[in-house]
This record gives C-alpha cells, structure tokens and sequence, in this order.
C-alpha cells in the first residue's frame, strides 16, 4: 500500500529555514501528484503547494517556499525559507494519482494517501 514518511520538521527563528522530505513508497511516483499541507492549532488543514511537473503555491508562501520531487528517489520536498511563526504547524504531505482530478490541487479532497507529519514551530 501506498505510505508516505514526512522528516526534516523541527524549532527555527523567524527568518531562518527548513527543508521537509517526504519519501513514498507503494506506489508508481512518476504518476502521482505530491502535494504538502500543513494544519496549525485551532484551524483548518490548508494548502501549502503541490507539484507535478511543475509547482502550484498557496499565496501564504509563494516566494518563499519551493516544492521539488525526485522522481528517482520517490521523495519530494519542501524548502521554506523566510519562515514566520504564522508558519508554525504540522506538515503534511499528501498524494493521489494524476488522472483522479476531480478537485483542484489545492483541495484536500484531492487527496487519497497521507503521511503523519511533522511540526515545524517558529519563533519570533
């Protein structure tokens, strides 16, 4: 079955950076849509970008973060630089196949498969 393994989350100051990694197995990578969400305390689980051959941002951290895949190592990641403490949350990556489009990449529902996260805190 298909499972996904988040890492790279941890404590960072205000301005500094972080690279998460989300490494995949069970499943055909090259034919998946690999997406990062991220769900703060309190509040709603949202959309923080997705790549397929190419990268699709929330407007929170377009700029700033950047979503890449290795195809041959079935591990995308995500470098989040400029990094403010309205980025504290736990990050999720997510992944489904690319013909199942019925909702927008920035839809959780989107999504079939997702790992268990992990917490990125940044203080001030």
């Amino acid at each position: 079955q298909v499972q996904l393994v988040e890492s790279g989350g941890g404590l960072v100051q205000a301005g500094g950076s972080l690279r998460l990694s989300c490494a995949a197995s069970g499943l055909i990578f090259s034919t998946y849509v690999m997406a990062w969400f991220r769900q703060a305390p309190g509040k709603e689980r949202e959309f923080v970008g997705a790549i397929t051959w190419t990268g699709y941002y929330a407007d929170s951290v377009k700029g700033r973060f950047t979503i890449s895949r290795d195809n041959a190592k079935n591990t995308v990641y995500l470098q989040m630089n400029s990094l403010k403490p309205e980025d504290t949350a736990v990050y999720y990556c997510a992944t489904t196949p690319y013909w199942r489009d019925r909702y927008d990449y920035n839809h959780r529902e989107r999504y079939d498969y997702w790992g268990q996260g992990t917490q990125v805190t940044v203080s001030s």
